[in-house]
C-alpha cells in the first residue's frame, strides 16, 4: 500500500515543482499600469466656482459633443444702437476790431470741449478776412466761414446789429438741409455771440431741445441776470429790467431752436423793417413758437449758465499812427 502511494507521489512531484516555479516567476513581473476608465462629470464649473448641470446632446451630436450645459444661456439680443447725438449749430456774428481774435479764441476754447458742434462764423465784411480764415484753419473745429456786410444805413447807434449775419447763418443751414426736410438729422440752433461766456453745462441742456428752449442770462438788461418765470414747468412771465411787456423778454443768448423747427419755418428770419431796438428776439420767436410752448432749461430757469460779459473797450491811446515795429504781429 505504501509503495503505491510513494510511487504516485514521485510521479506527481515534478509537475508540482513546475507549477510552483511558474507561479514564482509570474509574481516577480512588474504589474502593468492601471488605466482607469474615463470619468465624465455631470457638472461643469461656472463663474465663481458654481457647478452647472450638463445634459446629453441630441441625436445630431457628434464626437466630443455628447455633453452640453443644461441651462445654457440663450444668445443675448443685440443692443439697440444709440440715437445719434444732436448736432449743435452755433451761429456767431463777428466784426473786425482790436479784440476780435481774443474773443474768438476764448469762444473756440469752449467749443472744442463740446461734442458734435458745428460753428457757423459770419463776418460783417464784404469778403473773408485773412485773420478769421487763418484762425478757423487752426481752430480744429467743424466750421463754416461766411461773410455778409451790414448796409451802411443800418450802422447807426440804436439800430439792431448782426441782423444780416444771423440771417446768413440761417440761410446756410436751410440750404444744407434743404433735401432733408422730414428726415433731417437731429440738431439744435444757438446764437452764440462772440462777446459772451458760456458754461459747458449749457450745451448739455440745450441739446435736448424739442422745439424752443429757454434759460436765464447773466449780466444783462442792467441787472445781475434776467430769466423766464416758470410755474409747473411752463413759462408764465419774465424777470427783466427792460421792457417786460415784450412778447419774449429774453436775450439772444437765452434760447435755442430745434433744427426741425428752423426747416419747417423757412420764412422765419430777423427783420429790419418794423423791428424796434431790443425787439429782434421777440420778432424772430413769434414766427416759430408761443410762450406756452417754451421749454424751460437750467433747473426750471433757476441757474445762470451764460453771461453777457462783453470785453472792456481797449485803450490804444499810445498806439502809433504808422507801424514802427520791425515785425508785423497779428493780435
Amino acid at each position: 500500500m505504501k509503495s503505491v502511494l510513494f510511487s504516485r507521489f514521485f510521479i506527481l512531484l515534478p509537475w508540482i515543482l513546475i507549477v510552483i516555479i511558474m507561479l514564482d516567476v509570474d509574481t516577480r513581473r512588474p504589474a502593468p499600469p492601471l488605466t482607469p476608465r474615463p470619468y465624465f462629470s455631470p457638472y461643469v464649473v461656472g463663474r465663481g466656482g458654481a457647478r452647472l448641470p450638463l445634459r446629453r446632446g441630441g441625436p445630431d451630436s457628434g464626437p466630443g459633443r455628447g455633453w452640453e450645459k443644461r441651462n445654457e444661456s440663450r444668445p443675448h439680443a443685440r443692443p439697440r444702437p444709440e440715437p445719434p447725438l444732436p448736432t449743435i449749430y452755433a451761429i456767431t456774428p463777428t466784426y473786425s476790431r482790436p479784440v476780435q481774435k481774443a474773443e474768438l479764441t476764448r469762444l473756440a476754447n469752449t467749443f472744442r470741449q463740446v461734442a458734435q458742434l458745428h460753428w457757423i462764423l459770419v463776418e460783417d465784411a464784404a469778403a473773408r478776412s485773412e485773420l478769421v480764415s487763418r484762425f478757423l484753419a487752426r481752430a480744429g473745429l467743424p466750421s463754416t466761414h461766411l461773410h455778409v456786410p451790414t448796409p451802411r444805413r443800418y450802422k447807426r447807434p440804436g439800430l439792431p446789429r448782426a441782423t444780416e449775419q444771423r440771417n446768413a447763418g440761417l440761410a446756410w443751414l436751410r440750404q444744407r438741409h434743404q433735401h432733408q426736410h422730414q428726415r433731417a438729422q437731429p440738431g439744435v440752433l444757438f446764437f452764440a455771440d462772440d462777446d459772451n461766456t458760456y458754461s459747458l453745462e449749457l450745451f448739455q441742456e440745450m441739446r435736448t431741445t424739442r422745439k424752443v428752449s429757454v434759460w436765464p442770462v447773466g449780466l444783462v438788461g442792467g441787472r445781475r441776470y434776467e430769466r423766464p418765470l416758470v410755474e409747473n414747468g411752463k413759462v408764465v412771465g419774465w424777470y427783466t429790467g427792460w421792457r417786460a411787456d415784450r412778447p419774449f423778454a429774453i436775450d439772444m443768448a437765452g434760447f435755442a431752436v430745434s433744427l426741425q423747427v428752423i426747416l419747417s419755418n423757412p420764412k422765419a428770419v430777423f427783420k429790419r423793417r418794423g423791428s424796434q431796438p431790443g425787439m429782434q428776439e421777440s420778432d424772430f420767436l413769434k414766427q416759430i413758437t408761443t410762450v406756452e410752448e417754451l421749454e424751460p432749461k437750467a433747473n426750471n430757469c433757476t441757474k445762470v449758465l451764460v453771461w453777457h460779459t462783453r470785453t472792456e473797450k481797449v485803450n490804444l491811446a499810445n498806439e502809433p499812427k504808422y507801424h514802427l515795429d520791425t515785425v508785423k504781429i497779428e493780435v
